[in-house]
């Protein structure tokens, strides 16, 4: 019976939940792994480059417009938002699949920018369902919860990429059906794990962060374990049975964390009746504040629509409409259009780069799995470090964003230069980089304009991605691309229709206009910096320490006073000089 009770009090607690994030998370990164399968796209259905890029860029249009996403989960609880998303990941894969292996006739290029799209915004609800849910679950530890599980969906890459090999050899075709059916099965399995949650009677959510710390250090493992393996694999052959053994030690690792979730619902087992209760009193005077607001006249209609636009003070709960016309999210947009957009377009042309500059097959297999582990570890670093300086030193997460930038402007001029053998180190740089600006800018948006429309917010501040994508990728980097093949003539002398394109000049002129591009993105956000300075130095996260008694604040009958606990709370945000009373 114990172990029944213990069993139902890991399924039913906070931390499994959390591991359940990492799970649907670690297989939700399928938009990353376009290098590996683009090509068997551009084979198998005769594509030329710059077709190539305009599905690459609906595919990031797909993975980070999640604006239906957002605005479902604001509407219904987030296992609905988790089975969307599973649906519409395995049509979409699936499709493409049956396309490419010729099961379905060759479908025309808009089809496939629609299946390509469809797939990818399945990412956008897996992200939606848990991770905004995860955040909402732990305010204090938001960058924390951000770095950890965006560094699971950056490891996804790496994991895909052993697993296939694992169950299907080396046959890319079938890598598009393992993103397929894989995610959605792990979602549907684990989908009614995945809620908001009450905070823990007498504490904060995010109080608890040394769990955390267990998960960073066991993320860390599972990815050095994967780096080394890749390593090894670029001097060695592998069998097909070491590659089976390779997948399930990987399988082993991203079981391992439940140890750490059955030791803290171990705890708290034993924890609970050994606390002593909190004494909570509190004042019964009526608030003033809220008297005076009831007896005022109701505002007109143009005050009601100017108040619309007029945003409260940063860190408040911003509506959605406030935050898409601030001053703040403008700039923070288009310095996220100029850096993920740039580190975007490397990664999705990495296949490319490394043909053209003369690297084998392994190695071009070999930057993309560097790139999705340096991708998990920029997201995982970025995360963590910024909450550590923000909570010691006032280092502002804009100022973070601003060094994230310009480090990668190093990775795009190793790529415009093409110096030899310098690919390794490009794309470590920018898998880094490009994971770092995930964390920070979502942290930004939610300490800037507050939890209550996080879904929404959230899934806007990832618009800006395929915009720059976009330009950078489509307008810029497939059709200079594209020209110089035309120049080389290469693809007509082979009697081949795709432009084929070899040497340094295919990607110089893209990546130095990148490089300019992100440079321009890191003064944007310096001017964030500027204009956020005073909000980093004081207590962000004040209001949340203030809530921590509202169970027992609701159970002590702060209603006889016309108000529940929580506009108590909103009272003293609100006006200066009344308190609650509330002594503990």
């Amino acid at each position: 019976m114990r172990a029944l009770h213990l069993s139902r009090q890991v399924i039913k607690g906070r931390w499994f939940m959390v591991y359940a994030c990492f799970l649907i998370l670690s297989a939700s990164g399928g938009t990353y792994i376009f290098g590996i399968y683009s090509p068997v796209l551009k084979s198998s259905l005769n594509y030329n480059q710059k077709t190539l890029n305009t599905l690459s860029f609906f595919k990031d249009l797909g993975g980070n417009v999640g604006i239906l996403s957002g605005l479902i989960n604001e509407v219904s609880p987030p296992f609905v938002v988790l089975l969307v998303g599973a649906a519409m990941n395995l049509f979409g894969y699936l499709m493409i699949y049956l396309s490419i292996t010729g099961h379905i006739a060759r479908p025309p290029v808009w089809k496939m920018c629609v299946y390509i799209c469809i797939a990818a915004n399945s990412q956008t609800f897996a992200n939606t369902g848990a991770l905004v849910t995860c955040v909402k679950n732990f305010p204090e530890s938001r960058g924390i919860v951000l770095g950890l599980l965006k560094c699971f969906v950056g490891l996804s890459g790496a994991i895909f990429t052993q697993l296939y090999l694992a169950f299907y050899g080396e046959d890319s075709k079938s890598l598009v059906l393992l993103i397929a059916w894989l995610p959605a099965a792990i979602s549907i399995v684990l989908v009614y794990t995945i809620r908001i949650m009450e905070p823990p009677s007498g504490g904060s959510a995010g109080a608890k962060i040394q769990p955390f710390y267990y998960f960073m250090y066991l993320a860390v493992g599972l990815g050095g374990y994967l780096l080394l393996f890749i390593i090894v694999e670029k001097v060695a052959n592998f069998s097909r049975a070491e590659y089976i053994a390779n997948g399930a030690v990987v399988v082993f690792l991203l079981f391992l964390p439940i140890v750490v979730v059955v030791n803290e619902e171990l705890n708290t087992l034993m924890n609970q009746g050994k606390t002593p209760p909190i004494a909570v009193t509190v004042d019964q005077t009526p608030d003033i504040s809220v008297q005076v607001e009831n007896s005022m006249p109701k505002s007109s209609a143009i005050k009601r629509i100017t108040d619309v636009f007029r945003a409260p003070a940063r860190g408040e709960d911003y509506s959605i409409l406030q935050a898409l016309v601030s001053l703040d999210m403008l700039i923070l947009f288009f310095a996220t259009i100029c850096g993920i957009g740039g580190t975007l377009t490397a990664i999705d042309n990495m296949g490319q780069i490394g043909e053209s500059l003369g690297y084998p097959s392994k190695s071009i297999n070999t930057f993309v799995s560097l790139i999705s582990i340096w991708n998990a570890m920029g997201r995982l670093a970025a995360g963590f470090l910024s909450e550590i300086f923000l909570k010691r030193y006032d280092f502002p997460r804009p100022l973070m964003l601003t060094v994230v930038l310009l480090l990668a402007c190093a990775g795009h001029l190793l790529i415009a230069f093409g110096v030899p053998n310098s690919l390794y180190i490009a794309s470590i740089i920018i898998g880094f980089c490009f994971g770092a600006q995930w964390p920070l800018l979502f942290a930004i948006i939610s300490e800037i304009f507050g939890l209550k429309y996080y879904s929404t917010l959230y899934n806007f501040g990832g618009v800006a991605s395929p915009i720059g994508s976009y330009i950078l990728n489509v307008r810029v980097t497939g059709y200079l691309y594209d020209r110089e093949a035309g120049r080389q003539n290469i693809a007509a002398a082979a009697g081949e229709k795709d432009l084929l394109c070899v040497g340094v000049k295919c990607f110089r002129l893209s990546f130095l206009i990148i490089a300019a591009a992100t440079v321009v993105g890191a003064v944007a956000s310096l001017i964030l910096v500027a204009r956020t300075r005073k909000f980093y130095k004081g207590d962000i996260y004040a209001k949340f320490r203030q809530t921590e008694a509202r169970p027992e604040e609701v159970q002590s009958g702060v209603g006889d006073a016309g108000f529940n606990g929580e506009d108590r709370v909103a009272s003293v945000n609100e006006t200066e000089g009344l308190t609650t009373g509330r002594k503990l």
